[in-house]
C-alpha cells in the first residue's frame, strides 16, 4: 500500500525580523512542491530516499542523536509506526531548492506528516500541521510554525505572535521572480545581528517596527485592489527597512538593483545574508524581469500565489 501527498513552499513577502518584535509578517504559498511517496514494507525498518541522500535505520532511535537533514521523516515514521507490525518506505521528490528560506523543510514536514499518517488513518489537515510542527523541531527548535501553516493551507497568511495565523482572503494576481545568491547563511546568526542592532539603536528599531506595521496594514488593503504597482512600493520600502537593520550585502544589492530594472519591486525573502531576493510582476513584466537576472548569470525562476496547500493522492 502507498500513500502520497505534495505540499508547497512559501516566500516571506513582508516583515521577516520584525515579526519577532511582534509585527504582522505576511506569507505566501508558492508554486513549487515538495512531493512524498510513503509505503508499508515487511523489514523493521525506516527507509529515507531523497535527491540529498539516503537515511536507513532502525525504529526507536534517538532522534537528537540522528546527523541528518532527513530526520524530519525518521520522527515522522518513528512516531506514526509505534505499536505497528511494519517498516516504512519513504520518497522524497522536490521543486524546490534547499536552505534558501524558501519552506522547503516545511513542505517536506507537512507533506511527510500527510503521506506517512494516511497509510493508517485519514486524518485532518489540522492534525497534519500538529505532527509537521513537531517533525520541524527536530531540525529548527524554536520554529513559530508559521511555514509550516501556510504550506498546509496555501495562499496567503498573515502571522503575529500574539494572535497566531490568519489566511488572506484576497488573492492578488502577481509573479514573483525568484532570484538565489548562492550564499549559505545561518538564521540563527542573523537574527542574533538584528538583536544585536535593536539592543544598539532602539530608538531607531522602534520606529522601525512603527513603520513596518503601517507598512502592513497597507499592503493588506492594497491586496483587495489587487495594485500590484503600488504594492511594488512597498516591496521597495521593506527593503530599505531590511537594509538598515544590516541584513544585506553587497551582492545581494546589486541582485535586488537587477531586479527592481524592470519589475514593480524587489527585495530580500527570509533572514537575508544570503538565500534569495524576489521581483514582484505581473504578466507584463516578467519574462523581461527573468531575463535581465539570467542575462547576468543568476539562477531564477517565476512562481505564483499556490492556493491549494496540502494535496493528498
Amino acid at each position: 500500500m502507498k500513500s502520497k501527498a505534495s505540499a508547497p513552499g512559501k516566500v516571506i513577502l513582508f516583515g521577516e525580523h520584525f515579526v519577532v518584535y511582534g509585527v504582522k509578517a505576511i506569507l505566501c504559498a508558492i508554486n513549487k512542491r515538495i512531493t512524498v511517496t510513503a509505503e508499508k514494507i515487511e523489514e523493521n525498518i525506516i527507509c529515507i530516499q531523497s535527491n540529498i541522500g539516503k537515511l536507513e535505520l532502525e525504529p526507536n532511535k534517538d532522534v537528537s542523536k540522528i546527523n541528518s537533514p532527513l530526520k524530519p521523516f525518521y520522527y515522522l515514521a518513528n512516531k506514526i509506526i509505534k505499536n505497528k507490525n511494519t517498516g516504512i518506505k519513504i520518497k522524497v521528490e522536490s521543486e524546490i531548492p534547499l536552505g534558501v528560506g524558501l519552506g522547503s523543510s516545511s513542505a517536506c514536514c507537512v507533506a511527510g506528516a500527510a503521506a506517512i499518517s494516511r497509510l493508517f488513518s485519514n486524518i485532518s489537515k489540522e492534525e497534519i500541521l500538529e505532527l509537521a510542527i513537531e517533525a520541524e523541531k527536530t531540525i529548527f527548535p524554536n520554529t513559530s510554525g508559521a511555514d509550516c501553516t501556510v504550506c498546509t493551507f496555501g495562499g496567503i497568511m498573515e502571522y503575529d505572535k500574539k494572535n497566531g495565523f490568519s489566511k488572506i482572503k484576497y488573492e492578488p494576481d502577481f509573479h514573483l521572480v525568484i532570484a538565489n545568491s548562492n550564499i549559505k547563511h545561518s538564521t540563527e546568526l542573523i537574527v542574533e545581528d538584528v538583536k544585536l542592532f535593536k539592543k544598539n539603536n532602539e530608538n531607531e528599531f522602534s520606529n522601525l517596527c512603527k513603520d513596518e506595521r503601517k507598512l502592513v496594514e497597507d499592503v493588506l488593503e492594497l491586496f483587495k485592489k489587487n495594485n500590484i504597482k503600488v504594492l511594488g512600493e512597498k516591496v521597495n520600502e521593506n527593503q530599505r527597512y531590511l537594509e538598515t537593520i544590516g541584513i544585506s550585502n553587497e551582492k545581494i544589492r546589486k541582485m535586488i538593483q537587477i531586479g527592481k530594472e524592470s519589475s514593480f519591486g524587489s527585495k530580500i525573502t527570509g533572514a537575508g545574508g544570503g538565500g534569495c531576493v524576489f521581483a514582484l510582476t505581473d504578466d507584463t513584466n516578467l519574462n523581461k524581469t527573468i531575463n535581465q537576472f539570467r542575462n547576468k548569470n543568476y539562477e531564477c525562476f517565476s512562481v505564483k500565489i499556490d492556493l491549494e496547500g496540502l494535496n493528498t493522492f
